[in-house]
């Protein structure tokens, strides 16, 4: 070949560039630490000191939830005995602070939960994202699937949950215990048939709950199979398509079912709560006739029968998404260890043996599901 031509084709540059990428490809990088195999154990590694800031926030939001229906009962009580326009006008400018205090703190509680929900969400997505560009660069497309379900749809979940772990029971266990408390101070045996009425939810909601969770965790083993599916081109042109609308349909039937469970919940609920407040009305106004109360504690009674629902639905739902969350963060969990530990390391150097194939990883799978 002419010097000429080989002087034209060369590029210092170009080979410079080469040596860096091979070098760079030949160190892998390093591996993210194993995650802890409980929910609770992470959180207290990525969040301990925001969840008792959170915690704090929380007391002092629950503190102010009763002082409304006090003020309720006065503003009533004062117009209906003592006729005193300035004392009512003066009660509800004290209702107005009052609500918007409340509101503010609870505004400021809504938004440090989210900001430790995206915070959490994306120290896992990284873990996640970290694996995968330290790990073989031809891994196997199950386990790219996997990944991909990790980043993009189960790492969310587990954020929000973790952002109320801690304050989101106390702030809703601390709403129903000082509403309790103040409706047995206004009368104890109109609590106590409001009580009677609640307790059927203790027998029907655990149940429901059970069925829910199940088919949430037999939905989120699906979605991996089809990512895992989708992220192989070989697999897509053979008869996996027939299996993955099997797989579909199937997904299509465990959402559906658990749509039905979860309104069906709901409605048993608010209709609990409306035969609480008929009950109220019935006895309150009784002992109004007989004297033995005044109009303005049965108004409060009603309102805090109506305040009882909402932290009550929360904690149902909390402790449906409590199951939940330990369910996918073991999977979740799990999974990114397992692959690390096949990719050659398990967060310390230490070598594992690599991935044998397309087998074992579906049984892996079906094992954790």
């Amino acid at each position: 070949m002419p010097a000429d031509r080989r002087e034209l084709g060369s590029n210092p540059q170009a080979s410079v560039f080469d040596k860096q990428q091979n070098s760079a490809v030949r160190s892998p990088m390093p591996f993210p630490g194993p995650l802890p195999s409980k929910l609770l154990p992470y959180i207290r590694q990525s969040t301990s000191w925001h969840q008792i800031l959170l915690l704090i926030l929380t007391v002092v939001v629950f503190l102010i939830e009763v002082v409304p229906l006090e003020l309720q009962r006065r503003i009533v009580n004062d117009a209906v005995k003592h006729r005193a326009f300035n004392l009512i006008i003066v009660l509800c400018a004290v209702y107005a602070g009052v609500a918007l205090v409340h509101g503010l703190l609870k505004l400021a509680l809504n938004v440090y939960r989210g900001w430790v929900a995206e915070y959490v969400t994306r120290d896992l997505r990284k873990r996640v994202r970290e694996l995968e560009a330290g790990g073989d660069p031809n891994p196997m497309s199950e386990e790219r699937g996997i990944e991909i379900s990790m980043i993009v749809a189960e790492s969310e979940p587990i954020g929000l949950f973790v952002a109320g772990a801690l304050s989101e029971p106390l702030l809703q266990g601390g709403i129903l215990a000082t509403v309790l408390a103040y409706m047995v101070h206004i009368d104890p045996w109109m609590t106590l048939i409001a009580a009677a009425i609640f307790v059927p939810q203790f027998a029907f909601v655990p149940l429901m709950q059970s069925a829910i969770n199940r088919r949430t965790k037999s939905g989120i083993s699906i979605l991996r199979t089809l990512s895992a599916s989708l992220a192989d081109p070989k697999r897509a042109m053979e008869d996996n398509l027939e299996k993955d609308e099997s797989r579909i349909d199937k997904l299509f039937r465990l959402s559906m079912g658990v749509f039905k469970l979860k309104y069906a919940m709901n409605f048993l609920m608010n209709y609990g709560t409306h035969l609480q407040v008929i009950a109220a009305l019935l006895y309150g106004g009784y002992l109004v006739l007989k004297s033995d109360l005044e109009i303005g504690g049965v108004v409060a009674f009603i309102s805090g029968v109506s305040r009882l629902t909402d932290p009550w639905g929360d904690l149902v739902n909390y402790f449906r998404d409590l199951s939940l969350a330990h369910v996918k963060y073991h999977l979740l969990a799990t999974t990114t260890n397992q692959i690390a530990e096949r990719h050659g390391t398990n967060g310390n150097g230490a070598a594992a043996e690599k991935p044998r194939g397309v087998d074992e990883t579906e049984k892996m799978g079906q094992a954790r599901s």
